[in-house]
């Protein structure tokens, strides 16, 4: 069928009558004008995209409506504009993609049908770890580890670039995703098929929100739902509310955007913004720059929201420009925006929307601060960061506790390195790492990390060499600015040398620790403290060595690393002392915001983006000298231990499978709030007692090339005995943190997956209790497919119990505690059958004939689609087969 909004199409430029789009002014509705920014941009993609079938004429009243509809929990369609990739959940996407060919075809159908339709970008930028800092070849040793490590996951991704169409590869080395996005891929407004639309994108990364502070609707979904969208499917989404955050005044001097981005993240989880999207507004907006949005965009996963969006204006046009964009192309863009409405000026308060909701902050009320010791969310202002750490170490164990006996708060244990004696003891930084694209995107915080160095050198200043310190940049732009201003020499004197261009320490590829720091933390079971310029401190994620881990800006990271402990007060204390015994504080080196913007101003220049951007795809040679197979079908190894044909689509017919009675489960593990990604499918190091280490270690691997979690997405049976392998796991059944739990039939304390192993031998199902805020965190596919193999029959997945690879929630309003007391070694039966309703009432009974009611939740209708079908990949192959 036509698209019913046809009238609404005219060309941009009478000069160019092929060059057309949906001008929205022209439906003539007092409503569109009131609609926050973003909502326009779904509304733009649904006119544009309507069929009467995936996108239907109700769906464009529904978001035109949305100041109604809002608060009605109905689904709409988004098709964005394309789809981003990291390499740890873009090799599980080609995985799946392979998989999904080999199942078409034996369905009798078409395997090349299995091909992208929506532009998806793939950035290898989570592989690389720094093993090697502190040298001046520390970059070129990291990367020649790299591809050492995952030469087959790359010639794998080689040949998807080449088997698929639609699909483009940044080669390693280039920079992290969301910066990448940020300088180079995002187009603001798209010029495809002869159509101009707003640039839209959903990235298998959480924090594709960054995007967002350009004034492209972007967010996080996971690797399925990712896989659907290149396959030409829209997501199906609840209208969303929309929060309107307030900006005013001026931030002070000495404030940087991460305290910004800090301050907000805190303020915002107070508010309450989850499954909502944040739109910012107001005369503060003016006074960020489009990098300080991108930093504040870059966290709204930690804050909770989809999305976080900054609507386009003339300083987003003008960064367009700064960053070696085309000028006609910007020209155009800007002409778009203005035609249907979509440019903002923040200072013209009559252009505001209307809003769900609108909360304020005043910019000048920011102070310097960090987030921490385990969750984003919990800022500590700088002035008080030795007495929240302190009161921290003897609170009882929590996200601010970690219930040190108070005879042992000053414990200090000495150990020697390299020749020389140092001593540690809690609080001690072993970690200090300038890392992430929430920073590294932002010339403000990393000039201004090198102003500091700069001014630390020159005061006689240092840090203690088994400090683990390290810059890895999110492109090669920050390192030519860093260079040509003269800071960079600075910055490697006092330890921050380059050691990679990709996520690295935010992800948990920090890399060893000196064994000799190791063994003092162990001795002492000390709270050691890891201080970065990340987005996530989450428990066990940065390093396994560091209890206490906090976020901070550049300048700071390199503070906490003069200072080498976090019980510091940096007002009263000093860094430290030069030659000639003069003490220097933190106020002596700081650089002021007069002092960044200039040197800002004169180097960071649009030749250098051009220069970096126009050779990315063909610079690294490693990458062009990889042999990949160009066979449309891949050829599974079956020697491989990084890529392996997954078990989704074993026995996958045509006819859809009838759903089965949950009947004799077993609780396989007990949780409380705020179990996240990281917890269910973690991305770091494979502990070598954990049961990923002994399958690896069966097929002849060495601890050494065990690499990590992340790096083996790829094979589904490492991925499977990783599931909930975290080492700070908390299962109400042992009382330790841990990844173990009890295998109640036989009393014992087994590994997970081992246990799970148990039951499934047996013929027993599983089920997971856990609090709110399950799964929060990084969009991570494993985090879905990881549960389900592990409740699943390797050899006979049945479709029915579980949809989109995900476990169907049972929603309860009965306490954890008592539930968890009751269900401990009692098994359970309930019936999943499918009723057309979103939300069916089941009746949970135990063995002892207690019972209690749970709610079946499917949130949408395709949602119970795709349940029906036993997942959206399944969906999709039986769509295209048939």
């Amino acid at each position: 069928m036509s698209n019913p909004f046809v009238q609404i199409v005219e060309p941009l430029d009478p000069k160019e009558p092929l060059k057309k789009f949906f001008n929205l002014s022209k439906l003539e509705d007092v409503r569109y004008a009131r609609l926050p920014f973003s909502i326009r941009v779904l509304l733009e993609a649904a006119i544009r995209n309507c069929d009467e079938f995936l996108v239907k004429k109700r769906d464009v009243e529904n978001i035109l409506n949305w100041k109604v509809m809002q608060h009605k929990n109905v689904e709409v369609p988004f098709k964005p504009a394309r789809v981003i990739l990291q390499d740890f959940t873009g090799v599980p996407a080609v995985v799946d993609f392979a998989a999904m060919r080999d199942a078409v075809k034996k369905l009798g159908g078409d395997p090349e049908k299995i091909n992208p339709i929506c532009p998806a970008d793939l950035v290898i930028d989570h592989s690389i770890q720094v093993d090697f800092n502190r040298r001046s070849d520390s970059l070129q040793k990291n990367q020649d580890l790299e591809f050492e490590r995952n030469k087959e996951r790359f010639e794998f991704l080689k040949w998807g670039s080449q088997a698929f169409k639609n699909m483009r590869i940044i080669p390693p080395g280039s920079g992290i995703i969301h910066q990448v996005n940020l300088e180079y891929l995002a187009r603001v407004v798209m010029d495809q098929d002869g159509y101009y639309y707003p640039d839209s994108v959903v990235g298998t990364d959480s924090h594709t929100t960054m995007i967002d502070g350009l004034g492209v609707l972007g967010w996080g979904v996971g690797g399925i739902e990712a896989e659907a969208v290149m396959l030409g499917q829209p997501i199906s989404m609840v209208l969303p509310e929309v929060v309107g955050y307030k900006l005013l005044g001026n931030p002070q001097s000495l404030v940087t955007s991460t305290d910004i981005v800090l301050t907000i993240t805190k303020h915002l989880r107070q508010v309450g913004v989850v499954g909502k999207f944040v739109e910012f507004f107001g005369p503060g907006v003016a006074q960020l720059s489009i990098a300080d949005r991108a930093t504040i965009a870059n966290m709204c996963p930690e804050y909770g929201a989809t999305a976080a969006y900054f609507p386009v204006d003339d300083i987003s046009i003008e960064y367009l420009i700064q960053t070696g964009r085309d000028k006609e192309k910007v020209m155009c863009t800007k002409k778009y925006l203005e035609a249907v409405g979509m440019l903002r000026n923040f200072k013209n308060s009559s252009q505001d929307p209307d809003f769900t909701q609108v909360v304020e902050l005043d910019l000048h009320t920011v102070v310097p601060c960090c987030s921490g010791p385990k969750r984003p969310q919990d800022k500590v202002p700088v002035s008080d960061m030795k007495k929240d750490f302190e009161t921290c170490l003897g609170a009882k164990q929590g996200f601010k506790g970690f219930q040190i006996a108070p005879d042992r708060h000053n414990s200090v244990v000495k150990f020697n390195f390299e020749g020389c004696d140092f001593e540690l003891a809690h609080g001690s930084v072993v970690i200090a790492a300038i890392t992430s694209c929430t920073n590294t995107s932002n010339p403000s915080v990393m000039l201004g990390a090198g102003l500091l160095a700069k001014k630390a050198v020159e005061a006689g200043l240092t840090v203690k060499p088994y400090i683990k310190t390290s810059l890895s940049p999110g492109s090669g732009v920050v390192t030519y600015y860093l260079r040509e201003s003269g800071v960079m020499s600075y910055l490697s004197q006092l330890g921050f040398d380059v050691v990679g261009y990709g996520c690295m320490t935010c992800i948990g590829n920090s890399g060893p620790l000196p064994e000799s720091v190791v063994e003092a933390i162990t001795e002492g079971d000390l709270v050691a403290v890891g201080v970065l310029s990340g987005n996530r401190n989450f428990e066990g994620r940065v390093h396994p060595n560091t209890r206490a881990n906090y976020l901070a800006s550049p300048p700071l990271v390199i503070a906490y690393a003069i200072a080498g402990t976090v019980r510091i007060d940096f007002e009263k204390e000093p860094l430290g002392t030069n030659a000639s015994g003069k003490k220097i504080f933190l106020k002596d080196i700081w650089p002021s915001r007069n002092e960044i913007q200039t040197v800002e101003r004169q180097f960071v220049i649009p030749g250098m983006f051009k220069e970096v951007y126009e050779k990315i795809e063909t610079v690294n040679e490693s990458w062009n000298a990889l042999d990949a197979p160009s066979d449309k079908l891949y050829t599974w190894n079956p020697k491989s231990t990084y890529i392996k044909n997954p078990p989704f689509f074993d026995g996958l017919t045509l006819a859809l499978q009838t759903p089965k009675t949950i009947e004799d489960a077993y609780v396989l593990l007990s949780f409380g709030d705020s179990v996240t990604t990281d917890h269910i499918s973690p991305a770091g190091n494979i502990a070598r007692n954990s049961p990923a280490a002994r399958y690896l270690t069966s097929r002849g691997l060495t601890p050494r090339e065990f690499n990590s979690y992340g790096s083996r997405r790829g094979n589904d049976a490492v991925m499977a005995r990783g599931t909930f392998a975290n080492i700070r796991l908390v299962n109400k059944f042992i009382n330790k943190q841990g990844p173990q739990t009890v295998h109640f039939p036989s009393g014992e304390t087994l590994d997970v997956f081992d246990a799970a192993e148990r039951y499934k031998q047996a013929g027993h199902p599983l089920i997971v209790l856990a609090g709110k805020e399950y799964g929060a965190g990084s969009s991570r596919d494993w985090a879905a497919k990881g549960p389900f193999l592990l409740v699943s029959d390797y050899n006979k997945l049945e479709g029915g119990q579980m949809g989109s690879f995900h476990a169907s929630r049972l929603t309860s309003t009965i306490n954890l505690n008592e539930a968890a007391n009751t269900m401990q070694g009692n098994s359970l039966s309930c019936l999943l059958w499918l009723v057309l309703n979103h939300f069916p009432l089941k009746q949970l009974a135990l063995d002892t004939g207690k019972t209690f009611l749970a709610i079946m939740r499917f949130d949408t209708d395709v949602e119970l689609t795709y349940f029906h079908n036993g997942g959206i990949l399944n969906y999709m192959i039986r769509k295209m087969a048939s």
